[in-house]
């Protein structure tokens, strides 16, 4: 491939990356230069419209000209361009239901953009050092959007401990990256993988796989890294801690899928019971089950709805973690992304009944604050029940099937029943959980709503998302394999 050809092909795999990065521009461009002296509404639903075209125009992009083409640091399978689009389709809905929280608006709107750039990059990447840069790219963008309700201290206090602890996760990522390239001395995935399958054992290497691991784990909010998660949910503008609880997620657990089975292939070792070996699957069983359990029990003990779903969410880290288990790569992608892209949609779906309730309780999401939500907020309460039934893993909806596909594939087959250990930790931890999220649902239905309390009401476009959310929900249980037959599809080719 000679030089214009290759710079040809490149310009075509990153046109939806520039897409998206011009529609940034023209949302900035256009809040500074055409709409700063008008209201903050319009301003808001101009910005919002914005970005829905340029996301839906750059998913045009991925369905018209499909590509499976390995460059020198891209891979762009369908798998990656599937994830592209959901990546897309959540950055539509976080900025279709954006509330008034701030006045620069433009500059909001474009930080939005940027961080879904820095994901589309990052599950492109199949080069340690690409990888690392689009995550900066990513976390860089979230800990200045934590940041933009200058009025709130909860708000700079949780950008504060966002950027700390994602700058010390990114100093041990850094620093794990460079010791693989002393032992390989190379950052290509594929490579690594080579390399490492001609080379003995170092004890080096278990010290460099941790510390990549560690930003990984991070931007997971995988226990024991998961301290900046409560805060940075319950102080974040609410479709800011959406994104971070949907959108990111999906890329990052792509993303160190990707890194262990290209990567790290020939260093799975075994989390078997009675039979482990050193390599990277202890390290995430530990991981996972640590998430599962600390996730849970802090959970217990919330009184708010945000931190609620933060110590939720590590819990969730925990249960998609164990879909890396399964013996097959397509089937264990497959049952992967089926979970983080139901459990996205579903916490999308929460965060933004939690912000239509918080508008009519001066920005309070306390558990009192729902009290007699169903009188007072019909459609809601019911969106509201699904999503936290789902995330309970209640059938038929999508949570159900989702915990259902990881844990038969982690222990499909006889060879992966000594790992019925960790199903068994799930299963408990998940009975656990069912607590904390019926006493959400005692508030919204069995709870008196408190005297003179006024109706709850949601814009038009703010309830027609959350009534999409809740019904992609209830379909994706109902009939999983409009999802499934999707990831399959696209796992029929290499999945990175």
């Amino acid at each position: 491939m000679n030089f214009v050809n290759l710079h040809s092909e490149w310009l075509r795999l990153l046109t939806p990356e520039l897409i998206v990065v011009i529609t940034a521009l023209v949302a900035l461009l256009a809040d500074t230069v055409c709409l700063r002296q008008q209201c903050d509404c319009i301003r808001i639903k101009a910005g919002s419209i914005i970005v829905s075209l340029g996301c839906l125009i750059a998913v045009a992009w991925l369905s018209l000209y499909p590509a499976n083409v390995h460059l020198q640091m891209l891979s762009i399978t369908p798998t990656v361009a599937f994830i592209k689009q959901v990546v897309l389709g959540l950055a539509i809905f976080t900025a279709l239901v954006t509330t008034r929280f701030t006045k620069h608006i433009g500059e909001y709107f474009a930080l939005l953009l940027l961080a879904v750039v820095g994901l589309m990059l990052l599950v492109s990447s199949k080069n340690l050092l690409l990888i690392f840069v689009s995550l900066e790219l990513l976390s860089v963008s979230l800990y200045a959007m934590a940041a933009f309700e200058k009025t709130s201290l909860a708000s700079s206090e949780a950008s504060l401990k966002y950027f700390l602890f994602g700058a010390m996760a990114a100093a041990f990522t850094l620093f794990g990256m460079s010791l693989i390239y002393g032992i390989t001395g190379t950052l290509d995935l594929g490579d690594m993988t080579a390399k490492f399958k001609d080379q003995s054992i170092e004890p080096v290497f278990y010290v460099a796989l941790v510390m990549t691991l560690v930003g990984f784990a991070f931007k997971l909010a995988a226990a024991p890294f998961h301290l900046w998660a409560p805060d940075a949910y319950q102080g974040a503008p609410t479709p800011v801690a959406a994104f971070i609880a949907s959108g990111s997620k999906v890329g990052s657990f792509f993303v160190i899928a990707r890194i262990l089975f290209e990567g790290f292939g020939g260093r799975t070792g075994s989390a078997a019971w009675g039979n482990f070996l050193p390599g990277w699957m202890p390290f995430i069983a530990v991981l996972a089950v640590l998430s599962m359990i600390v996730g849970n029990v802090a959970a217990l003990l919330q009184t708010n709805v945000r931190r609620l779903l933060a110590y939720s969410a590590v819990a969730h880290a925990g249960y998609a973690l164990l879909a890396l288990f399964g013996k097959n790569q397509a089937a264990t992608t497959s049952a992967l992304l089926y979970y983080v892209i139901t459990y996205a949609i579903t916490v999308l779906g929460a965060f933004t009944v939690i912000s239509v309730v918080e508008q009519g309780n001066k920005h309070h999401s306390d558990l009192s604050n729902f009290a007699g939500l169903s009188h007072r907020a019909p459609v809601l309460s019911i969106c509201m029940g699904i999503f936290m039934l789902s995330l309970a893993g209640i059938p038929p909806l999508s949570g159900f099937f989702g915990k259902f596909y990881v844990f038969t594939t982690t222990i499909g087959g006889s060879e992966n029943l000594r790992l019925l250990w960790l199903v068994v930790v799930a299963i408990c931890a998940s009975a656990v959980s069912f607590y904390y999220y019926l006493q959400v649902l005692k508030q919204i239905f069995v709870n008196q709503a408190p005297e003179q309390s006024a109706p709850i009401e949601a814009s038009p476009v703010t309830q027609a998302a959350i009534v999409v959310l809740a019904i992609l929900v209830v379909l994706l249980g109902c009939l999983p394999n409009l999802l499934l037959g999707q990831l399959e599809s696209a796992t029929v080719t290499p999945v990175f």
